[in-house]
């Protein structure tokens, strides 16, 4: 017999509290600190590979600036209007038009300021960006992010796990990653939907519950499924 979800999952939000550190000890720092100076002019550019945590930042840094009072705009492909912190993700996709208007933006919160911050995949150096807005980028704070070995990982998913309220015993921590797809986002996604499924079953979380949901998501190494960013 299965039982219905009834919206009692608790909604899972980025934080920097719930942001596993890893080797990014001292960005996760600066964050703090620039969230603490309301008009510090300061611009970030994170970069790296896909799953590494750099949305997880930029979601949480503007979440964080809403919870505070401040006005604040996270975008992904786009470049959202001004505010106190702006955060715009994957900025090596904007078009020639959003790149003019973020260079335009750079300017203005760097006058007013405000905190931006921007993330890719590659250093600011290395985009294919208009010169002069790739030289605005590698003006401000430079940080890789550096994604999660296997132990980080672990923390990270039993992490996650108990926010939601259960509980990720080490064989099935460990089938997870010897098994599934090597990002992160893509790990979490798995871990939302197994408890999803536990709930439906009223069974705890287990190696063959996991199996079931591994096969019905395509979340096994080589999927062509894409990982949730």
């Amino acid at each position: 017999m299965t039982q219905l979800l009834l919206g009692i999952v608790p909604e899972w939000v980025p934080t920097l509290d719930n942001f596993v550190a890893g080797r990014n000890v001292e960005l996760l720092s600066a964050l703090r600190h620039a969230l603490k100076e309301e008009h510090s002019g300061q611009a970030f550019c994170l970069w790296g590979a896909s799953g590494s945590g750099k949305s997880h930042l930029l979601q949480a840094v503007a979440g964080q600036a809403r919870a505070g009072g401040r006005s604040a705009h996270y975008a992904v492909n786009a470049v959202p209007p001004p505010a106190q912190v702006v955060a715009v993700d994957t900025v090596e996709t904007l078009d020639e038009a959003a790149q003019i208007e973020l260079f335009a933006l750079y300017n203005q919160m760097r006058d007013s300021g405000g905190l931006l911050l921007v993330a890719g995949t590659q250093a600011p150096a290395q985009m294919a960006l208009r010169d002069d807005l790739r030289t605005r980028l590698g003006w401000g704070l430079v940080y890789q992010v550096h994604a999660l070995d296997d132990i980080e990982k672990a923390q990270a998913l039993r992490q996650h796990a108990q926010a939601r309220g259960f509980v990720l015993s080490p064989e099935v921590v460990t089938y997870l990653l010897r098994h599934g797809r090597r990002d992160l986002p893509s790990l979490l996604a798995v871990v939302n939907a197994l408890d999803e499924h536990c709930l439906r079953l009223q069974r705890p979380a287990s190696v063959p519950l996991l199996k079931e949901v591994m096969a019905g998501v395509g979340a096994v190494r080589g999927s062509a499924i894409s990982p949730v960013e």
